[in-house]
């Protein structure tokens, strides 16, 4: 839990530094840094109420424990929680190179409307975006217990460590691999969404909600124990198991590992990869479509303007 909090911490708070980074380094440039304030109590207003949102949350989830239907809430956020994670990665991925452009844009219009307001507004709304998404992100890596997310190691080491390289990038000569940065860090996301769906459908299966076709399609518990619980049962019968149980708890929590998983949940693993695979290169042709497209007209401009003269 530990290193998927670092990661979901370090990854949202990085993007929205690199956001606010922009603006207030757009500012500067315009001459208007006048507003960098204003951005700031924008910012400052949307970690407070991340906080809130934090806490609302957590009030919602302990009622439903209380009314013993932790365990809809808990497979709700989980699937959901891997459907955004997919989302996030594919729209850093496809707008990550426009995202500089349109936040100088955005800021353009506002300087010359002269909206304060607009300014707080837009800070406010990019960093509490990022803020509700690590909150339901720690919901579903914690099981429903966003404290204990919020008060890992891992989270605060992602918010130093983010806060260090965005005021590398901003602050420094020096070039940080960012593109290299969000190509690791997607892959290790799209990993952990895959698992957060698997887990669902496990938990499913535990809690009765449908059957099997196979209960075990294979079981690796003598080389690698999901649990260090496992690990003790098999060395009472005699196993050594090949690779530790603290290994295995880590790749359970982090990437949905299960050393006897059931046929449901490895066709969700497994169809959730080809699904994906499927919407890149869907999303890929299409691109080359339109880039098509656009060559065709940029050279049937001339030919228009000749019949014209």
């Amino acid at each position: 839990m530990d290193f998927q909090a670092f990661l979901i911490t370090f990854r949202e708070v990085l993007e929205a530094l690199l956001i606010v980074g922009v603006i207030t380094t757009y500012l500067k440039k315009m001459d208007q840094e006048k507003y960098n304030k204003w951005v700031w109590l924008g910012v400052a207003g949307a970690v407070v109420s991340s906080f809130i949102v934090a806490f609302i949350f957590q009030v919602i989830l302990t009622g439903f424990a209380a009314m013993s239907y932790q365990h809809y809430m808990r497979i709700s956020i989980m699937l959901i929680s891997s459907i955004l994670l997919t989302q996030m990665v594919l729209w850093m991925a496809e707008n990550a190179s426009e995202m500089s452009n349109k936040t100088r844009e955005k800021m353009q219009q506002l300087i010359t409307t002269g909206s304060v307001f607009g300014m707080v507004m837009h800070a406010y709304l990019v960093v509490l975006r990022e803020g509700v998404e690590t909150v339901f992100f720690f919901a579903a890596i914690t099981g429903g217990d966003i404290s204990q997310a919020i008060q890992s190691w891992g989270a605060l080491s992602g918010l130093v460590l983010a806060c260090i390289v965005g005021w590398i990038i901003f602050k420094t000569t020096v070039k940080f691999p960012l593109k290299k940065f969000f190509q690791v860090t997607g892959f290790l996301i799209i990993m952990m969404a895959a698992g957060l769906a698997t887990q669902a459908v496990g938990a499913m299966q535990d809690y009765g909600w449908f059957g099997t076709v196979k209960e075990d399609m294979y079981n690796i518990a003598h080389i690698l124990p999901e649990h260090p619980i496992d690990e003790e049962h098999l060395r009472r019968e005699g196993i050594e198991p090949l690779i530790s149980g603290q290994v295995g708890i880590f790749l359970m929590a982090m990437f949905g590992y299960s050393h006897h998983p059931s046929f449901e949940e490895c066709a969700t693993y497994i169809g959730y990869y080809m699904i994906l695979f499927m919407w890149l290169r869907y999303r890929h042709r299409a691109a080359l479509t339109g880039h098509s497209q656009d060559d065709n007209e940029t050279h049937k401009e001339p030919v228009a303007l000749s019949e014209a003269k």
